[in-house]
């Protein structure tokens, strides 16, 4: 009987996270780190913000986008340690770190997402 691995799990959340990450993080960049402070847009009011949290859509779609871009850093850090470092003899310390650094990370953002009134 062959051992079963979460490796093609793993891989999903990796090209997942990557996905998600390449299409929503410049256009936020660009929104909040140039449009807004140049003041080539008007920038959201407090409010506007905070209703557009209030939706469970907009929560969970900051959660997959801080989640599965988590598991995407997660699997390339340890792809890196692995061959750029060839520090393969320290797979469990590595794959504790990264992934349970995601799990944590998750989690924050899951009860900071929940906490918004």
């Amino acid at each position: 009987m062959s051992k079963r691995t979460i490796e093609p799990l793993l891989w999903i959340l990796f090209s997942a996270g990557g996905v998600l990450a390449a299409l929503l993080i410049p256009i936020l960049s660009v929104l909040f780190g140039v449009a807004f402070p140049l003041g080539w847009l008007a920038p959201p009011g407090h409010e506007q913000l905070l209703a557009l949290l209030g939706r469970p859509v907009s929560r969970m779609v900051l959660f997959l986008l801080c989640t599965l871009s988590l598991f995407h850093w997660a699997h390339r850090f340890r792809y890196t340690l692995y061959d750029g470092l060839q520090i393969k003899h320290l797979n469990e310390l590595i794959n504790l770190f990264c992934y349970g650094g995601a799990i944590v990370g998750s989690a924050a953002a899951g009860y900071l997402l929940w906490q918004v009134p």
